[in-house]
């Protein structure tokens, strides 16, 4: 149980980015991201998207470096995942 994070694989905003996750609590994800001053805008219903710049530190601070479908099989696990059609859903009516 503990924080993961993916390796920076996702292209956006001129840098790669990278996935963190609990696969154990919202909880401990969100303390995890507070304690890296990591800022809640970047929370995406069950991860944060962090810049690759911030991968070595999280690291270093304990987030588990795993590959993208470690990551997604540990969440769905978790029962923290949300679904594609879900996440479409919510992200429908913050707008």
């Amino acid at each position: 149980m503990g924080i993961l994070i993916d390796q920076p694989a996702w292209p956006a905003h001129g840098t790669l980015w990278s996935h963190l996750v609990s696969d154990s609590s919202l909880t401990e994800l969100h303390a995890f991201a507070a304690a890296q001053g990591i800022p809640r805008r970047g929370f995406d219903l069950d991860h944060y998207d962090v810049p690759q710049a911030r991968y070595d530190s999280l690291v270093a601070a304990g987030a588990e470096p795993v590959d993208f479908r470690g990551l997604v099989t540990r969440l769905r696990a978790s029962g923290l995942r949300v679904k594609g059609r879900d996440r479409r859903d919510k992200a429908a009516h913050r707008h």
